[in-house]
């Protein structure tokens, strides 16, 4: 069934993207997970899901424009371990920054920190509940969009997915090892969608804050807070998202963030899927 082959495509998939969030702790992209049941074990395979964005944050000194692609190879093993699917990841991500209306400012781009994890993703229980726990790590480049310092990574997800939900909080917990650098953070990203035959409707948020105050920082701890809405489409096997959110709450970014957001995931060399073990 096609409603089957794209939970199985889609679950888990972006727990283990990577992105930029500029001038801010946050090495995970907020709002970079959202419409993904990252909770759930993905069918094993393989997987390639680039998710790209572009928005603007409208500050007193300008508006400030950011974009940012994210390609991402994942790896669901036949493995497991204690229950748990065993999932692995790699994504080396590219962003660029400028500010618009301003003749004066060119662009930064270049590729932004490399990402390399490991995932463990329980079904429990055939209840259409599901919870997964990663573990891994941003490598420091020296670009001029990137982190020069690494980091340590761990995320862990609960998805509800029965009868065409996905109903998914993913909190993501960051640590800089060069901890006078760059602040500690914490993300969490928030989905609620429902499908209707083959397409996929509803909200989505994300929150960010920055934990530590770093002594290099001027502008002190950054959070935001952010809503918006879904719309996918499974075209079966390959799947599109796209969402607009805009931030409601924001501290020390300056301005409040417009952004727009594309997905497209596609299975390969993947088995087909199995019968369905709860309603979707």
């Amino acid at each position: 069934m096609k409603t089957e082959l794209a939970k199985l495509a889609t679950a888990g998939v972006v727990a283990f993207s990577a992105c930029v969030s500029a001038h801010a702790g946050s090495v995970t992209q907020p709002g970079e997970t959202v419409g993904i049941a990252t909770g759930s074990p993905l069918a094993p395979g393989w997987y390639f899901i680039d998710t790209l964005d572009w928005g603007v944050r409208s500050t007193g000194n300008g508006n400030v424009a950011e974009g940012v692609n994210i390609p991402v190879i994942a790896w669901s093993t036949p493995w497991m371990l204690w229950g748990a699917r065993v999932q692995f990841i790699a994504a080396v991500p590219e962003a660029e920054v400028g500010t618009l209306n301003n003749p004066g400012t060119r662009y930064e781009y270049g590729f932004f920190n490399p990402f390399f994890a490991g995932q463990l993703a329980w079904d429990l229980g055939h209840t259409g509940w599901s919870f997964s726990y990663l573990l891994g790590g941003y490598a420091g480049v020296d670009t001029p969009v990137a982190f020069q310092s690494s980091s340590l990574n761990q995320r862990a997800a609960l998805s509800y997915t029965g009868y065409g939900w996905d109903l998914t909080a993913n909190v993501i917990y960051g640590t800089h090892f060069n901890d006078n650098t760059d602040p500690d953070f914490i993300n969490i990203d928030l989905t609620a969608t429902k499908k209707f035959g083959n397409w996929e409707l509803g909200l989505v948020g994300f929150g960010s804050s920055d934990l530590n105050h770093p002594e290099f920082e001027l502008t002190g701890r950054q959070s935001q807070f952010a809503l918006g809405g879904l719309v996918g489409y499974n075209f079966g096997p390959v799947i599109l998202q796209a969402y607009l959110t805009r931030e409601v709450a924001e501290s020390n970014y300056g301005g409040l963030d417009t952004r727009f957001w594309g997905r497209i995931i596609i299975p390969v060399l993947n088995p087909p899927p199995a019968a369905p073990l709860y309603p979707r």
